[in-house]
């Protein structure tokens, strides 16, 4: 990953940065491997989080059409 630093302004580049490390998902997955998880726990959390976005999905879709 690359973030070019303009006018030595190193702040907003670190900014910018996080930014995308965020987007990816960087430190979601290092938070993740702090500790083991066994694979059932890992399994139940991934299908959580996938009906979790299906929800958000069908949610954001019944706004744009103007029904909720």
């Amino acid at each position: 990953m690359q973030v070019q630093v303009r006018d030595n302004n190193v702040d907003q580049a670190l900014r910018a940065l996080k930014k995308k490390l965020q987007r990816e998902g960087v430190f979601r997955e290092m938070k993740l491997r702090q500790h083991y998880e066994k694979p059932s726990v890992k399994k139940a959390r991934e299908s959580a989080e996938a009906v979790r976005r299906q929800r958000k999905l069908a949610r954001k879709k019944l706004q744009r059409e103007g029904l909720l």
